[in-house]
């Protein structure tokens, strides 16, 4: 497939290989080869020589099959089957929302606090299901794997669509739900102590009371009781979460991270892919380029769509356009009969046509010169049925013992006419099975047209949708990924992508 002239090709092998690139983030809508795109590149870092970890946040379980492992879980657990001729491997992990959060929890605070933090049931319903929580975790694993300083390399396979880019609004999330008015009312008790602090949160909450009343009924009666024993306890530990969240945050925009947007030829996936593109430059995030994920290609390119339809109607209609006439043969127009031979001879009809015939009884019918030219050839060629004697007698010849006639040729040529007219009916058998098989191989290629003119039609599809982004983005580098056979399950499918992310075109031109 041709590649947009003003596009430049990206190049995964010298970003994978550069020791300063230490984080790889892959972004992208839902359904266009993210995670897969992520396990590839991690696949290809680690048999270039690096020692390198895989992260998903998509909960799809797709990246530990293709893996060959059972499982995935907070723990990095090394992929078996890499090569590690070159000094590298590669681990894979996903991403448990509420074990690191418990693990922010007994890091950070003491026994007894820790404790009463875990057993607490607002926060057991925040470390599963609030909004935003799966993003923020993310950012702090990501920030504890970059820490420990084990990895070359970190690929992180972020969340479908634009929920992946909430990884990069966590840490401010974070601080606007710190800093609200809400939550300084609940943290009110703990900070100012006593019966004084007692009367503040009565006065707070007499100005609730509608709202309170309401969620009492809907949650339960000791949900704001939980929700302020959560805060009292988490009080200390919220300025570390904010710390955290914005070193993670920092260190996303640094040089050493790379961002890939991951799509599909297809309109909506870019559309996406052009969003998550000027939303990374906004932010100042180094975007590295864009992913084009099953792209499809033919080997016969250079017969178009409309060549293909036009062949493939020739072909039904019968090679019509091959016909020196044209369709004029198919006309019922009455014919002026056939012409006389050059000898002189009478013209004889061409099997195949009708004729009326006028019956002894005044009546029509119609009949086909086939039989005709049969019964004609037979009444001129085939003696009658007199006996053979009679015919012996009429050409002078005797019969001998077995009835054969002797001294004449007669019973011959009738033999021999015989077996002319049988070969002739064998022929026309004959052809018709090779006109019917004739016509099933025209069928066939005819609908093999057919396919390539959709497949044709549909990469004209996807080039114009590509260029469309190119002229918006024209300085993101491109590379594309021509579409597979079928789904990618294995670590050598999983090579096979990484070897199509690095096979670019140097310079604009035919793939």
């Amino acid at each position: 497939m041709a590649t947009p002239l003003d596009a430049d090709a990206l190049d995964i092998d010298p970003l994978l290989d550069d020791p300063a690139t230490r984080i790889v983030v892959c972004c992208g809508s839902g359904g266009v080869g993210k995670t897969t795109t992520a396990a590839a590149l991690g696949v290809r870092a680690a048999e270039r020589g690096r020692r390198t970890v895989v992260l998903t946040i998509d909960p799809a379980r797709r990246l530990a099959q293709s893996m060959g492992l059972s499982e995935l879980d907070n723990t990095p657990r090394e992929v078996p089957g890499i090569d590690k001729a070159a000094g590298g491997e590669l681990h894979a992990m996903m991403l448990d929302m509420k074990r690191t959060f418990d693990e922010i929890v007994e890091t950070h605070a003491d026994t007894d606090r820790a404790k009463a933090i875990l057993e607490n049931p607002f926060y057991q319903s925040l470390s599963t299901g609030f909004a935003g929580t799966q993003e923020y975790m993310a950012m702090e694993k990501l920030g504890q794997l970059r820490a420990g300083d084990e990895w070359d390399l970190i690929v992180v396979d972020t969340p479908p669509s634009r929920s992946a880019l909430d990884f990069l609004d966590a840490p401010g999330r974070l601080g606007s739900f710190l800093d609200g008015k809400f939550i300084k009312l609940m943290m009110a008790p703990a900070r100012v102590g006593g019966r004084a602090g007692m009367k503040v949160v009565n006065l707070g909450m007499a100005g609730l009371s509608l709202f309170t009343g309401a969620l009492n009924k809907l949650l339960g009666a000791g949900l704001l009781r939980d929700v302020q024993t959560f805060i009292a306890a988490m009080d200390t530990m919220f300025g570390g979460f904010r710390t955290r969240a914005d070193a993670t945050y920092r260190l996303l925009q640094a040089p050493g991270t790379a961002f890939l947007v991951v799509a599909a030829p297809e309109r909506d996936a870019l559309r996406e892919a052009a969003y998550f593109v000027e939303r990374l430059a906004a932010d100042r995030m180094p975007l590295a380029g864009l992913v084009l994920n099953r792209v499809h290609g033919s080997e016969a390119a250079a017969l178009s769509a409309e060549r293909a339809l036009a062949a493939a109607e020739n072909l039904e209609d019968g090679g019509i356009v091959d016909r020196e006439g044209g369709k004029v043969l198919d006309r019922d127009a009455p014919s002026a009969g056939p012409a006389d031979p050059e000898d002189g001879s009478p013209a004889v009809e061409n099997p195949g046509h009708t004729r009326s015939v006028t019956t002894l009884g005044g009546n029509e019918k119609t009949e086909t010169t086939t039989e005709t030219a049969e019964r004609t050839i037979a009444e001129r060629t085939v003696p009658d049925a007199r006996s053979a004697t009679d015919r012996a007698s009429t050409h002078g010849g005797t019969p001998d013992g077995d009835g054969d006639t002797q001294g004449s040729d007669g019973g011959r040529d009738g033999d021999e006419s015989r077996d002319s007219l049988l070969e002739s009916r064998d022929s026309r058998e004959g052809s018709a099975e090779v006109r019917e098989g004739s016509a099933e191989v025209s069928v066939l290629a005819a609908g093999l047209l057919r396919l390539h003119a959709d497949r044709m039609r549909l990469l004209a599809r996807e080039r114009r949708t590509r260029d469309r982004f190119m002229a918006l983005h024209p300085d993101v580098p491109l590379a594309e990924v021509a579409a597979l056979p079928g789904d990618v399950h294995d670590l050598d499918g999983l090579r096979a992508i990484g070897e199509r992310l690095a096979d670019q075109p140097r310079s604009a031109g035919s793939r």
